[in-house]
């Protein structure tokens, strides 16, 4: 999958953090990001209760209502500015080292969107799926359109700064210590994959969509490390949540924006594990029109 040809463009990127490759760096950035976030999350959950009281609040704990997801996601900002923080603090770095040059970001960005775009209209005019039982409406559709540039915009703020965490700031940080591929590939996406992690919800299930998430983060790390910046990670990334959050949600959790939850858990093993092999299958394809999509 990988070789040092197919890596040149990552070097754009990894340059900026050999000139403070010390890992003690990269831990007290670390313990600087997760602080920064749990921090101003908090701050942010107090505030919005202040300011909106409401029944809407208890959705907090499970992301099950459209205002309470909104600032979940919304937060998840508080980790780019974490990111940008121990950047400046402890390599002397700028944030836009970290995600790559604005112009080819968006560009390959758009790129790969209007090609995943392109590969969801074929999925669409393939035979129907049968999930089983029906999937219930979660949402009337005229609230769940009106909300949707919202939506959209807290999708692309999750996922963004998960990536400028792992693909960008943990993956070039570990780049520029380690030469090895396999470092850099793996250590983040194990990071990333212990994140979704979740037994209490997902049950048995729990290590098969850990292993999915792991596999999807050495697959994120691949093409940031093509492509030279996180556009086509981002892209990949917002693509797969907005289908995950937006369109058909689970029933356990995170669902409050959905239109559709399906009509089973995260913890229903018979249900469940079929369409992860579909999961990991559209996964896998999705890397592919990505890298498609970047190929020079």
């Amino acid at each position: 999958m990988y070789g040092k040809q197919s890596y040149r463009a990552h070097e754009a990127l990894v340059r900026f953090a050999r000139l403070q490759p010390a890992l003690w760096r990269l831990v007290l950035g670390l313990v600087l990001v997760a602080s920064v976030s749990l921090a101003m999350t908090a701050a942010l959950q107090v505030a919005v209760a202040g300011l909106f009281p409401g029944s809407w609040l208890q959705g907090l704990a499970d992301g099950s209502t459209p205002g309470a997801m909104l600032v979940l996601l919304g937060s998840f900002v508080f980790l780019s500015l974490g990111v940008a923080m121990a950047a400046r603090l402890f390599h002397q770095r700028g944030f836009a080292t970290v995600t790559g040059h604005l112009h080819p970001l968006l560009h390959q960005f758009g790129r790969v969107s209007l090609y995943l775009l392109g590969l969801s209209l074929l999925l669409m005019v393939l035979p129907p799926y049968d999930m089983g039982p029906p999937m219930t409406r979660n949402l009337p559709f005229w609230t769940w359109l009106g909300l949707l540039p919202l939506s959209v915009a807290a999708v692309l703020v999750q996922t963004g700064s998960e990536e400028i965490l792992f693909r960008g700031y943990i993956q070039q940080a570990l780049a520029a210590r380690f030469r090895h591929p396999a470092v850099w590939l793996l250590v983040p996406s194990a990071l990333f994959a212990l994140g979704h992690y979740l037994p209490a919800e997902a049950g048995d299930n729990a290590l098969v969509i850990t292993a999915w998430a792991g596999l999807f983060g050495v697959l994120m790390a691949d093409l940031t490390a093509r492509a030279g910046t996180l556009g086509p990670a981002m892209a990949v990334h917002f693509f797969n949540n907005v289908t995950a959050l937006l369109l058909f949600a689970s029933p356990t959790s995170l669902n409050g924006l959905a239109l559709y939850l399906i009509p089973f858990g995260l913890a229903d093993v018979q249900a469940l594990r079929p369409w992860m092999a579909v999961d990991f299958a559209l996964m896998l394809v999705s890397w592919l029109c990505a890298r498609l999509a970047i190929r020079r």
